[in-house]
C-alpha cells in the first residue's frame, strides 16, 4: 500500500472520529480488529487495555463520547510506511489538561486491523 493510500485511512479516522460519526469511523476497520489504549485500561480494567472486534470497538467510543463529548483530536504528524501508519496528536476534552498521544494503526486490505495508543 503507498504512503499516501495510508495517510488518507489516517485523515479520514481523524475526520470521522472528531466529528463522532460512530459508524464510519468503524467502517475503517477490520471485523477482527485489536484496539489497545492505556485508557481502556483505566476505564474498563478488565480488558486489561485490549479489546477485539468491532462491537467492543463500538461500545468503547460510544462510552468515550457520551463521557466527554468536547473530546478531539488534532493531528501534529502522521508517518507512513509498507502496512502502517503512525500518528502523533493532541487529545483535548474540556475538563481535562491536554495530551500527547502517539497511535499506530496497522493497515491491510485497506482496512485498519489493529490499532495500538502510547501516551503519557
Amino acid at each position: 500500500m503507498t504512503p499516501e493510500k495510508l495517510q488518507s485511512i489516517a485523515f479520514k479516522w481523524f475526520e470521522t472520529f472528531n466529528n463522532k460519526e460512530l459508524e464510519k469511523l468503524l467502517s475503517l476497520y477490520d471485523d477482527d480488529a485489536e484496539h489497545f489504549s492505556p485508557k481502556l485500561k483505566i476505564h474498563q480494567p478488565e480488558t486489561n487495555g485490549l479489546v477485539k472486534g468491532k462491537q467492543a470497538l463500538r461500545e468503547w467510543w460510544q462510552d468515550a463520547f457520551n463521557r466527554l463529548p468536547s473530546l478531539n483530536y488534532k493531528v501534529k504528524s502522521l508517518t507512513a510506511n509498507g502496512d502502517r501508519v503512525f500518528m502523533e496528536y493532541i487529545r483535548t476534552a474540556e475538563g481535562e489538561d491536554e495530551m500527547l498521544v502517539a497511535e499506530v494503526l496497522d493497515i491491510r486490505e485497506d482496512k485498519i486491523v489493529a490499532s495500538r495508543v502510547y501516551n503519557g
